[in-house]
Order: structure tokens, then C-alpha cells, then sequence
């Protein structure tokens, strides 16, 4: 959802923080005690001394996991305010190996967006079935339930393209009569039964993991864990709201969410031997512990608060992605701003691959029960992995013993998380996982396909920009020479010691004289600040050769049209380069003169050149090369799609290549000097053979 940033503490950022932030974490009680029913195995089996430990354990994960790990001490991790694993990782990259964890991370979040609106949408609608509404009774028939859910995720994600601006003001307000609801709901199940307040004491939780009472041991926690599913994205919003509204909000939201569990304990407990459900295996006690006159009213609240989780993580994914651009780990994708806000974006290729996947698991799937069998995998590697970039985070901050105790507590907890989380593996746990792998593997492929490109392109395919300062001159001003474009621009690396590809200098000098007014070389540089935005200028002592280094945060747009304008004006006002008023245009006052792009496609040139590459960059390079061609071209990932543009595709490593087995056939002159040379020096021999004879009989 976009919302303006809210740069400090508000009653208003407190309400539109529990419109952003709460909306994953907010809808758990709509499927996680169905889940811990589920395992008990029947209604019957839920007694008193499973429910009361279950909730423990559910209270004492929001305390360690969401509390004081995310909100106590991630938050405190911001990146200029902005929160998130990636943000997180530019944080702490000067140790190259936490890629890593940044990646696996990364990847698993992106997979965990493809469930969460299925079984939000799932389970709030599933409270239709059997439901009167007016004179008619709905079927008891979950087919129907699929095709409603179908229609409102398909709607969600057609309106992402035209922006959710004006209808995202209203889900504050939604969400605060949600989080009333649930919580004044389950206190009035509560009275029914105060002695489900033992569950806040972690005595119950510990006992119950051993209790013969739970039929699948520490496997409970794979349930258990579906209550805090919405922890990390309360520090990826950080960003949007500010830290400040999260803390104000937070002890409201965590008191409703811990109602309403208690409260569908009380229900469980004062129900699970009544005949009606005795041998019921799956019950949503959400919507059974309300009386039949407010579960319609319910079902509506729950469905506008399903909808606003699956908005929060379709736009939570596609800021996810447009960091991972930034930050070069995944391939350039076409972002839009549908609204009037920047903050708000859409990326069609994530809006439909979400889509695709989404529908696809609501229709697998089928019920929310199943789906919960799949859902909160992923979600554990993105929160192990969090945990090690934050065990960073605490050294570099110089608290090495703080840093330790974190990382052993919350790694040996979470990897318990994950362990009892694997048991969904084969009952729908391996589809997050082959959603997370692929990812993943394209994550990889682009990361180290670039390090690997650039570092051979480096090894041997660079030049220094100084060495060609005085053609550059010389060509400018070469009068026989047609003038190429008043700017001539490469957008390309210029190292620190003015090393630049030597495919730019060979596309400007040899393939067929290029000559400008003015050379530019345009490095953009991705920073670790998000918003960061500036820019430095090097002459070399000439007035018609430049090297920009353009630094723009991982968050920052790489438009360079955007920029280098403003760049030409104002060195145009510091007059370090000539003026280039041009001689004709409808525009009176304007100052610089025309541009050309130039961008190279790099190609692997022929088998040869990938033969002497070990397999593995052969691999990578090649598939970083592949995931170029189908992605967005660089002309419109750097805003010149009304610029002039010329792509020019390139070796990729200038190798000389020879043929051990070609060798040189004779020709025809060559073949008759040959045998020439041949018949003279049998007649010499002859000769001497004979005057060798003739020599003896002499003698």
C-alpha cells in the first residue's frame, strides 16, 4: 500500500501504521488455532492442558520472536530508516560472505508472498459455509469458496496497475475495527473461562513440547509459528511509518492478537467434549466462538482484513524486489509509480508471477487447512537469516558479547522453528520451497554472473581512459570527421585509476570515428544509503572529456536522463565545458546541445571464448547473459526509451584465437616450383655420381 512517509510520531501515522504493518500478523488468528486443533487430531484430543500449553507457546513466540527480536532490536538495525533484509545486508556487505544469508533470505520472502494471500483470503471466506444470510443458507460446499476467493485475489491484483492511493487511506481505519474486534470478541469467550490465563506463564510452554497430551511433540512448534509469520514484515515497513508508530502500535495490537487466542482457547476447552464437534477433525474456532448473529458482520471484517494483508504483501514484495535491483541481485525489471506518490510502486512481471502462483495454490490447495501445511516454511529461513546479518549488525555497533548471546538464543530457536516446520515438507512445505530454490537460483545466477563477468572483463579487457585523451581532443575537432552528436555518452564503469573497457574506446575510435563536442562516461554507482543521490565530476585537465560518478541509493532510480541534464547545466553555469547552444530549436532558451546514448551489448562471441572459462563462470556469465535478453534492456531501465540510442553488441572478452589443426595447402605454382626443385636436385646428384664414377676409372 503507499502511504506518504511519516517522518515522526502521530495519532495519524498510528493509524495508518495499522493499516500497513499489521496485516499479515493481524489475520493469524483466522487459521493458526485451527492448525494446533488439526494436530491434536481431533476436537476430542484438544483438552484443557494441550490448549492452555499451546497458547503458551504462542504468547512466549510473540514475546521472543516479534517483540523483542524484531521490535526491541531489529528496528534499532534501521538503514537511514529503512528496514528489511536487504536494507539490513547493505548494512553490514563489508563482509562479502553475508550475500549469503541475504540471498537465501531474500528468496524466501518473496516465496512466503505467494501463500499469504491465499490462505488469508481462504480463511476468512470459508466462514461462509452453512452461513444464513437473509432467508438463504450458503452451501456447505468449498468449490464455491474457491471461486469467490479466485474473484477477489484476481481483482487485488488487476487494480495493483492503476494504484490503490485512495482506497489504501481507508485500511487505518479497517484494520483498528479489526484488531476491536478480535480482541473484544475473545474477552467475552474468556469469561467463560478465566483459567486460560495460565497460558501466559511459560511453564505451560515448555511442558506441553514434552506432554503426552501433544501427539506430535516439537512438531507443534510448525503451527505455532504461523502466529508470528508476520514479524518480519513489521520491520521491512519500518521505512514507511517510522519505527516510532510501530512501537506506539505494537502493545495494542499484540494485547487483541492475545485476546482473541485466549479467548478461542476458553471456547476449545468449554466445547471439545460437546457431541457436535466430539469427532470433528477440522474446526475454525475463530468463527465458532461467536454468536450466530455477528458471525456474517465476522466474516466481512475478516475478509477486508484479508484483503489489506494480501495488499500489504503484494506492494511488501514489490519493494522487496526493486531493493534487490538495486542492489544487483536481481535482473532489471520495469518499475511504475501508478499514483502520485513515489513510494508507491508496481512491477507488472511480480504482479502476475504472484498472481499465476497464487491462484495456482488456492487451487491445489483447495482449504486453508491444506495451504497452512505449506505455509510459514519459507518464512523461518528468512528470519534464520535475518538472525545472522543482525549478529553483524550487533559487532559492528561494538557489542561482541550482546552479539553472541542474540545469535546463539534466536538461531538455536529458529532453527527449532524450522525443524518442526519441515514436516509440512511433504504435505505442501516442498512448494515454498521449490518457489523459494527458484528465486533463489536466479538471485545467484545475476549476483555472481556479474562479479564473475566483471572480474575477467577486468583481468584482461581494460584500458586506461588517460591513454586516449589526445585522440579524443584530436577527434573533436577534426572538421573532415561528421559530428557524431554535440554529447556523446557511455554509460559504463571508469575505475579509480581510469580504467574503462576497451570495447568503448575501440567502439569510438575504430569501428567508425565517433566524433562529439563532448565525451561523457557515466559510472552509476549503487550505494548502501537508500535515498542517497549525488554525483562527482573529473575533467582530466580537458574541457570535452568527463567522467561522472553518479552515486544513487539502492532505492533511488537509475534514470540517467533524469540526471545528466541537470549535470550538463550546471557545468555549463561553472563554464568548465564550451558552450553548445544549438543553432536551431523551438525552444529559445536552450542551452546544451543533442544527445547520443551509446550502450553495449555484451555477447559471448564464440564457443572458443567460453572454453577458456572454468565451467562454473561459464555457467554463471552465461546465464547472467540469458536473464539480460528477457528482462529489460538497459535503454529503459536507465529512462532513454525517447533518447537517441544506439546499441552496439560487443564481444564479451576480445580473445585471439588460433586453430592448432589449420595448416597451409600448396598451391599450384607452389606445387610445380616444388617438384622443379625436386627433378635439379636429382640431376645434380646424378651428375656427381657420374663424375664420381668416371674419377675411379681414371684412377
Amino acid at each position: 500500500m503507499a502511504i506518504k512517509k511519516i517522518s515522526s510520531f502521530s495519532k495519524l501515522g498510528m493509524l495508518i501504521t495499522l493499516g500497513i504493518v499489521y496485516g499479515d500478523i493481524g489475520t493469524s488468528p483466522l487459521y493458526v488455532m485451527n492448525a494446533i486443533i488439526h494436530d491434536a487430531g481431533k476436537m476430542q484430543q484438544a483438552v484443557p492442558e494441550y490448549i492452555i500449553g499451546s497458547i503458551s507457546l504462542i504468547f512466549w513466540t510473540l514475546m521472543l520472536i516479534t517483540t523483542i527480536k524484531y521490535i526491541g532490536i531489529a528496528m534499532k538495525a534501521d538503514n537511514h530508516s529503512e528496514g528489511g533484509i536487504f536494507a539490513l545486508y547493505a548494512l553490514v556487505r563489508s563482509k562479502k560472505w553475508l550475500v549469503i544469508p541475504a540471498l537465501i533470505g531474500g528468496s524466501a520472502l518473496l516465496a512466503d508472498g505467494t501463500l499469504t494471500p491465499a490462505v488469508t483470503v481462504t480463511s476468512a471466506m470459508e466462514g461462509l459455509k452453512g452461513q444464513a444470510i437473509g432467508g438463504f443458507v450458503m452451501p456447505n460446499n468449498q468449490s464455491i469458496i474457491i471461486i469467490l476467493v479466485t474473484i477477489i485475489l484476481l481483482t487485488i491484483f488487476i487494480i495493483q496497475k492503476f494504484g490503490t492511493e485512495n482506497i489504501g487511506k481507508s485500511f487505518g481505519p479497517i484494520m483498528l475495527i479489526w484488531f476491536s474486534f478480535i480482541g473484544v470478541a475473545g474477552f467475552i469467550n474468556i469469561t467463560h473461562d478465566w483459567s486460560i490465563f495460565k497460558a501466559l506463564s511459560p511453564i505451560y510452554a515448555v511442558k506441553i513440547l514434552t506432554s503426552p497430551v501433544n501427539h506430535v511433540g516439537i512438531f507443534i512448534l510448525g503451527s505455532v509459528f504461523l502466529a508470528t509469520t508476520g514479524a518480519e514484515a513489521l520491520y521491512s515497513d519500518m521505512g514507511q511509518v517510522g519505527k516510532y508508530n510501530i512501537y506506539a502500535t505494537w502493545p495494542f495490537v499484540c494485547t487483541m492478537l492475545m485476546l482473541n487466542y485466549l479467548g478461542q482457547g476458553a471456547w476449545v476447552i468449554n466445547h471439545y467434549l460437546d457431541p457436535q464437534y466430539f469427532n470433528v477433525a477440522s474446526i475454525n474456532p475463530f468463527y465458532e466462538m461467536l454468536p450466530g448473529n455477528m458471525k456474517f458482520a465476522a466474516i466481512i471484517i475478516a475478509t477486508f482484513a484479508a484483503i489489506i494483508a494480501s495488499q500489504a504483501l503484494i506492494t511488501g514484495s514489490f519493494t522487496l524486489v526493486e531493493e534487490a535491483i538495486g542492489l544487483k541481485m536481481l535482473p532489471r525489471l520495469r518499475v511504475r509509480f501508478p499514483g502520485k506518490i513515489k513510494s508507491q510502486l508496481y512491477i507488472g512481471t511480480v504482479n502476475w508471477a504472484l498472481c499465476l502462483v497464487t491462484l495456482g495454490i488456492v487451487w491445489s490447495f483447495q482449504t486453508s487447512e491444506h495451504m497452512e501445511a505449506a505455509y510459514g516454511l519459507a518464512i523461518t529461513l528468512t528470519m534464520l537469516m535475518t538472525t545472522i546479518l543482525l549478529h553483524q549488525f550487533l559487532i559492528m555497533k561494538k557489542h561482541p558479547l550482546l552479539a553472541n548471546i542474540f545469535v546463539s538464543f534466536f538461531f538455536t530457536l529458529e532453527t527449532l522453528f524450522l525443524v518442526s516446520s519441515l514436516t509440512k515438507f511433504i504435505h505442501g512445505g516442498y512448494v515454498t520451497i521449490i518457489i523459494t530454490t527458484l528465486i533463489l537460483m536466479i538471485m545467484v545466477i545475476w549476483y555472481f554472473g556479474n562479479k564473475r563477468r566483471d572480474y575477467h572483463s577486468n583481468e584482461s579487457q581494460s584500458v586506461s581512459l588517460l591513454d586516449y585523451l589526445p585522440q579524443f581532443q584530436k577527434l573533436s575537432n577534426d572538421k573532415d570527421v561528421p559530428m557524431y552528436a554535440t554529447n556523446l555518452v557511455f554509460i559504463s564503469r571508469v575505475g579509480e585509476d581510469y580504467s574503462i573497457k576497451r570495447a568503448i574506446i575501440y567502439s569510438i575510435l575504430d569501428q567508425e570515428p565517433k566524433r562529439a563536442k563532448v565525451y561523457w562516461f557515466i559510472t552509476v554507482n549503487q550505494t548502501d544509503k537508500p535515498y542517497e543521490c549525488n554525483y562527482t565530476v573529473d575533467m582530466m585537465h580537458t574541457r570535452n572529456v568527463v567522467d561522472v560518478q553518479l552515486n544513487v541509493g539502492f532505492k533511488k532510480s537509475q534514470h540517467v536522463n533524469i540526471y545528466i541534464r541537470q549535470i550538463v547545466n550546471a557545468m555549463l553555469d561553472d563554464k568548465v565545458i564550451d558552450p553548445q547552444t544549438p543553432e536551431y530549436s523551438v525552444m529559445p532558451n536552450r542551452r546544451v546541445g543533442s544527445f547520443k546514448f551509446v550502450i553495449l551489448n555484451e555477447q559471448f562471441q564464440d564457443l572458443g571464448a567460453q572454453e577458456e572459462l572454468a565451467s562454473w563462470d561459464r555457467f554463471l556469465i552465461g546465464g547472467r547473459l540469458l536473464l539480460q535478453n528477457l528482462t529489460l534492456p538497459p535503454a529503459l531501465w536507465y529512462g532513454l526509451e525517447f533518447s537517441d540510442v544506439t546499441e552496439e553488441k560487443v564481444p564479451l572478452f576480445l580473445v585471439n584465437h588460433t586453430d592448432p589443426y589449420l595448416v597451409k595447402e600448396k598451391v599450384r605454382n607452389e606445387a610445380e616450383s616444388d617438384q622443379e626443385k625436386e627433378r635439379d636436385s636429382i640431376e645434380s646428384k646424378e651428375k656427381v655420381k657420374t663424375e664420381t664414377k668416371e674419377k675411379v676409372l681414371n684412377d
